[in-house]
Order: structure tokens, then C-alpha cells, then sequence
């Protein structure tokens, strides 16, 4: 008899979420883990997703008034110089960083398919937008969080090295495609037909200067409750899993079913090659390594992990500035990149564009912490 390939992945599937759950059962007691599971989402949800909410609401609508009263278009004037010499893109590129840092990484998606926009890039540029939005999305709501948290200069620190990293995502990006793709180099994005086709006069109402102001802040925050509605899966789903993998027993020792506690599991491993991740990334506690973990499916995740680590004592300035860097570079991008390509109509490219950006986030996270390490000395 011939087992089909749903019933094989099927039975994988089975096995994995059963020895995952039976290993954590074994050393916590089923009743425990399924406390602590519900208990530390409940926790999440309501101290850390709402608070991000907060955030995302706040952001938005500044990035929405920013966008109507074209504070955004002085910015992208001023950025437009670094495209082509840092990231080999037009310089209306900068337009995309700059809205993809206000919102999240779908924007440059939203932004690309304008065909008028398109039609400044080539192909090979064109389809490298994912990694080079990517590296941008969620950037200012990270930086207040961490701001939030009692940190100023590290922050900053950490945004010098995501821009590093999409500096160096986007480029291996464009070269794994001309590689694979020749004519991409000299191929327009669109065609010229496509660009005619959409051109159109759009005509404004004329608008008080109030409710212009008001329209934006509005529906700045309405994107802002949007953007929060959409992190509560990453944060209850990634969080709890990566929290119970890396926390352990109560104050007592033994494990009594309360939010937050856990096996230990990913330091335990991380330890193994603690001198490696302390010379690259400064990281001075095996259980830091769960932040850039989590930050590959979801940043939002990723900085719910932040106030724990504080409490324990287990974070500092470095890691810090090393958390912005690589939360701003990767923010989830495992779980957007297959999307947005898809959008685009380059779905066979997202494994060149998860290569290129995996290695983008890793060189991030590495001049953050040299960056620090130098401002530590100086300072």
C-alpha cells in the first residue's frame, strides 16, 4: 500500500508537535505546561500586545500627518543621494525605506505596485524591494520600545546597523539575481504600456487645514490598530513556545503552572557555542540568542521578550543595540518574504531573497555590537 503525501506530512506533523509537547510535559507535568501556556499568552496579550498597539497607533498616525503634509517627500529628498552609490537602486527607492520604517514591511509591496514607481527600476532592482523594505519594517515602533525601556543611545546604535545590513541583503540580493538571471539587468521593471495605462488625474477636494489634520491622524491610527490586530498571532504563538524554551522552574525551583516559566532548552544549547555568539555579537547571557530567534517570524514577538530579560538581569546596553539591529533588519521576514515576492509575481526568487537577507540580519546584529563596543571605549 501506497502512503500519499498528505498522509506522510500528516504523520510528521504528528510526531513533531507530539515529542515537542511530550518532551516539555515530561519535566514540567502536563498540568503545568498547559497552565503556564495559557497563562504566559494571557500575560502577553494583555502587558505586552496592547502596550505594541499603543505603539503602532501613536506611529501611525505620525507617519500618516508626516505623509499628507509632506515631511516624508522632504526626508526622501535628503536620503535620495545614498541610494545608488549604498544600495544600487533609483533614488526614489528612499521613498519605500522611509514608509516601510513608519509602518511595516508590506509597504514597499503596496508602494511597488504603482506602476509609476515601478517603472524607475530594473527588473533586478525591482524584485530586491523585498529585501531592501524588509530591512526597514516596524524600524521606528522598535525604536521606541526600546527607547521605552530605558536605553537612547543603543537604539540609535542599532539602527546604523540594520541600515548595514539592508546594505548588504540588498546587494547579495541583486547579485544571486543577475547571476541566475542575466537579462534582469537591462529588462524594465514594467513596460511603458503598463505605466500609460494607470496615469490618471485624480482630482482633491478641497480640505480645511483641520480636517486634513484630522483625516490623517485618524487613519494613521486606524493602520496603527491594523498593524497591532496583526502581531497578536506572532507574539501569543512565538513568544509562548520561544519563552517556554527559554525560561525555567519558579523562584522555588519547581514548576508551579504560572506565565513564564519554563525548560530551558535554547540556552542549554546556546551554550555550547557561547564563545562564538559572544565574539560576534557581544551577547552575554546564552538565553539573548531567543530574541533574534523569534525576530525571524516576528519583531512584535521578539520585543515582547525584552521585559522578561530585563527583569532577569539578562540584557544590557549591547544587546540592546544588537536586538534593534537585527529585530529592524530581519522583523519577521520568514514569514512576509514568500508573500511579498508572491505579490510581486517573483515567488521562485524567496529563497535567493531569504539567503541574501538571513546573511543581511547576521551582519547587522555584527556592526551593532563593533559599533557599541566602539562607543563604550570612546564614552
Amino acid at each position: 500500500m501506497t502512503i500519499d503525501h498528505k498522509t506522510r506530512s500528516g504523520c510528521l506533523c504528528l510526531v513533531i508537535v507530539l515529542a515537542l509537547f511530550t518532551g516539555i510535559g515530561w519535566q514540567m507535568g502536563a498540568a503545568n505546561m498547559l497552565n503556564t501556556i495559557m497563562k504566559t499568552a494571557h500575560d502577553l496579550l494583555l502587558n505586552t500586545v496592547f502596550y505594541l498597539m499603543g505603539i503602532c497607533v501613536i506611529t501611525g498616525a505620525i507617519g500618516r500627518l508626516f505623509v499628507e503634509f509632506g515631511v516624508v517627500s522632504l526626508i526622501e529628498k535628503f536620503l535620495r543621494p545614498l541610494m545608488q552609490p549604498l544600495f544600487h537602486l533609483p533614488g526614489v527607492a528612499s521613498l519605500g525605506a522611509v514608509m516601510t520604517f513608519l509602518s511595516d514591511n508590506p509597504a514597499i509591496i503596496s508602494l511597488s505596485q504603482d506602476k509609476r514607481f515601478a517603472s524607475y527600476f530594473k527588473k533586478y532592482q525591482y524584485v530586491s524591494l523585498t529585501n531592501f523594505g524588509t530591512a526597514f519594517g516596524m524600524g521606528l515602533i522598535v525604536i521606541i520600545y526600546m527607547v521605552g525601556q530605558g536605553y537612547f543611545a543603543a537604539p540609535l546604535i542599532g539602527l546604523v546597523g540594520a541600515c548595514c545590513g539592508s546594505i548588504v541583503s540588498t546587494r547579495c540580493m541583486q547579485h544571486l539575481l543577475l547571476k541566475a538571471h542575466p537579462q534582469y539587468l537591462t529588462e524594465e521593471a514594467v513596460e511603458a504600456a503598463e505605466v500609460e495605462q494607470q496615469e490618471q488625474t485624480v482630482k482633491e477636494e478641497e480640505k480645511t487645514l483641520f480636517i486634513r489634520i484630522l483625516n490623517s491622524l485618524l487613519d494613521g491610527g486606524r493602520t496603527g490598530v491594523d498593524v497591532g490586530l496583526a502581531i497578536i498571532p506572532g507574539v501569543l504563538i512565538i513568544s509562548t513556545l520561544v519563552m517556554i524554551l527559554t525560561f525555567g522552574p519558579g523562584a522555588g525551583g519547581s514548576y508551579t503552572g504560572a506565565a513564564y516559566e519554563g525548560i530551558e532548552l535554547l540556552p542549554a544549547l546556546a551554550s555550547k557555542a557561547d564563545w562564538l555568539f559572544q565574539w560576534l555579537f557581544g551577547f552575554s547571557d546564552p538565553h539573548q540568542i531567543a530574541f533574534p530567534i523569534t525576530a525571524l517570524g516576528a519583531v512584535g514577538a521578539a520585543l515582547s521578550l525584552v521585559p522578561g530579560f530585563a527583569s532577569q538581569g539578562w540584557i544590557d546596553g549591547n544587546a540592546i543595540a544588537v536586538f534593534t539591529a537585527i529585530g529592524m533588519c530581519w522583523s519577521g521576514f520568514l514569514s512576509t518574504h514568500t508573500a511579498m515576492l508572491d505579490s510581486l509575481g517573483y515567488r521562485e526568487q524567496t529563497s535567493k531573497a531569504i539567503l541574501s537577507h538571513t546573511i543581511g540580519g547576521l551582519c547587522a546584529a555584527l556592526v551593532a555590537h563593533w559599533l557599541y563596543a566602539g562607543f563604550v571605549l570612546l564614552g
